[in-house]
């Protein structure tokens, strides 16, 4: 990925339970998982790489009519973290899958809910 490109991301931020994956056209991936022969002529399960995650699901703030007055309520918003990292390979489903284009590359928004698989190299991003 090239540096202006790498700066332009920065610059998005994906919300709630979703994942940015940059899909690949491979039908092995790197650390030797084989996907179906027809996943391809499908097209119902897709892989790609997680560029960016989002925050999580999050957790709902509690109700207002505490009868503690004293208690100091914490407004900022609480998130159940997502199990997918940056870097992973994400084996997806296309259905939930929003397809985009983001300075002429192919991406999709992905919730973690249609996530499949995930391979992770701790080594290739430790």
């Amino acid at each position: 990925m090239n540096k202006r490109l790498q700066e332009k991301l920065k610059n998005l931020i994906v919300v709630g339970d979703r994942l940015l994956i940059k899909p690949v056209t491979v039908s092995k991936s790197g650390g030797g998982l084989f996907l179906p022969p027809g996943y391809k002529e499908k097209e119902e399960v897709r892989s790609g790489y997680v560029i960016k995650a989002g925050p999580g699901y999050p957790i709902p703030l509690p109700s207002d009519d505490i009868d503690e007055p004293w208690k100091k309520t914490d407004d900022k918003v609480k998130y159940i973290p997502l199990q997918a990292k940056v870097g992973d390979l994400a084996i997806f489903m296309q259905k939930g899958a929003v397809e985009i284009a983001f300075e002429g590359e192919k991406y999709f928004i992905v919730p973690q809910h249609s996530v499949l698989l995930l391979e992770r190299d701790e080594n290739l991003y430790g």
